[in-house]
């Protein structure tokens, strides 16, 4: 036959040469310690002992961390048996690691985390990778370009090492966006950017107060930042900030304290004045004519507290009484009207019945006397000319309040006796005039009757 077209390596020699290499190969690898497959040396940092050894570099099996080719475990599994920490890391989103995961489910722990770079080589390299920046506080959602439109690098923020954050790299990179104002905000609040911002700007350029409980309304709006929140220097420092008014404007209060440290009960936000003041809010309630008073009416010199709230107080000038029905004009007065004033003579020890209560003050009070006047019927009502005094100043023994007549007459009167000729009732008919037609105090019988004989009937039926 002819050999002409076989191959070299397949002859007797050629199989003969190739064993001989391959045990060339595995003794020289094996003298070497495996280090010609080797990509490089192993991170030599120390850090917490796991599986036995302080770092990578301290590994003297491959096999340790490179599985088999036939092997069912992969570099990942070798990975996780060692970073424990890092396996429970991988069971919840919360964690740096689940979020990562959850995000790329391919991604494999040597597409972050890369050796055989050197014994001081990092062993974290985050290029390319899809990152979850946010799942350690910190979005990138702001921090897509540079100021020359040029995208973020991680050595940007992180110099060489990832695991560490550049503090300066905040204020050298805003200062190329605004000189003025990252030395005006680093003044105010401090150069640890971090303390109070997450990369999403929630307090940037676009931020609202009013998205917060104490809303920015009025004056408040024109405030600046430092005003309420003085040398805050975190999120926290922020969020404590007071938000009554008197830890702002107490310095600025003119009433010195004296209504108290509610400055929202007069003042609104839209200015200092006007405000109002709600006097429903205390013991004294503004009624009637009182609501429309000037407050300096009756706070005087710009005392408040403690002004008296008798009514004496403020009207003892305008008493045109003088004093005579005392101190207590609620008496008779309302806030609504002074004319309109209504006395209760009930309370009197003289109460008003009859016609008397039909009565104008004057005409028992004349020339405004009001205070000690007497109570007898005859200091208003004087001794008729017909009485001519026979009856004395009793009035009430004949007369009441409702009317002067009819008029009972209470005095003993003597009746003719029934041995004398009468039956003791024969005056019973009679008026008073008929016996005493000018004077009470004269009385005569022959008016009536001109003779002795009572039964004569010549003087009359009497």
């Amino acid at each position: 036959m002819n050999n002409t077209g076989r191959f070299g390596c397949l002859t007797g020699m050629g199989a003969i040469a190739a064993l001989i290499t391959l045990f060339v190969l595995v003794g020289v690898a094996f003298a070497s310690g495996g280090n010609m497959f080797s990509a490089g040396a192993l991170n030599a940092e120390k850090g917490e002992p796991m599986g036995g050894v302080a770092s990578h570099a301290e590994i003297t099996q491959c096999k340790l961390c490179h599985a088999a080719p036939w092997s069912a475990e992969t570099m990942p599994d070798r990975c996780l048996a060692c970073h424990a920490n890092i396996a429970q890391q991988m069971l919840s989103v919360a964690q740096l690691h689940g979020a990562i995961v959850q995000k790329d489910p391919n991604l494999a722990c040597r597409d972050c985390h890369m050796d055989h770079r050197g014994a001081t080589a990092s062993l974290t390299d985050m290029k390319g990778s899809a990152f979850p920046h946010e799942a350690l506080g910190y979005s990138l959602e702001g921090h897509q370009r540079k100021v020359n439109g040029g995208a973020f690098d991680c050595s940007d923020c992180h110099g060489e090492d990832v695991t560490t954050f550049a503090a300066d790299s905040c204020q050298t990179c805003h200062s190329q966006m605004d000189l003025a104002f990252a030395q005006a905000h680093s003044l105010s609040f401090g150069t640890d950017c971090l303390a109070c911002h997450d990369g999403v700007d929630r307090l940037g350029s676009d931020f609202s107060h009013n998205t917060f409980a104490f809303q920015l309304m009025g004056e408040h709006d024109e405030a600046s930042c430092t005003d309420c929140h003085l040398d805050a220097r975190s999120l926290a420092d922020l969020q404590s900030a007071p938000q009554d008014c008197a830890s702002c404007h107490l310095k600025d209060d003119p009433h010195a304290g004296a209504y108290g440290s509610e400055c929202g009960v007069c003042h609104t936000s839209e200015g200092w004045l006007p405000a109002k003041f709600d006097h429903n809010l205390a013991s004294f309630k503004l009624e009637g004519e009182h609501a429309e008073v000037a407050c300096e009416e009756c706070h005087v010199n710009n005392v408040f507290k403690g002004t008296p709230s008798d009514c004496y107080s403020c009207h003892q000038g305008d008493d045109e009484h003088g004093g005579t029905f005392g101190t207590q004009c609620e008496s008779c007065h309302n806030p609504s009207d002074w004319e309109d004033a209504t006395f209760d003579h009930s309370r009197t020890n003289f109460p008003l019945t009859g016609e008397h209560s039909e009565a104008r003050c004057e005409e028992c009070h004349t020339n405004g006397a009001f205070k000690g006047l007497s109570t007898a019927c005859v200091n208003c009502h004087a001794d008729p000319a017909y009485h001519a005094g026979a009856f004395g100043t009793d009035c009430a023994a004949c007369h009441t309040t409702s009317s002067w007549s009819p008029a009972t007459f209470n005095f003993p009167h003597p009746e003719p006796r029934a041995e004398e000729g009468g039956n003791g009732i024969y005056h019973g008919g009679a008026s008073c005039r008929d016996c005493h037609p000018s004077s009470f105090r004269e009385a005569t019988c022959v008016a009536c009757h001109d003779g002795n004989n009572f039964e004569d009937g010549e003087g009359g039926d009497d």
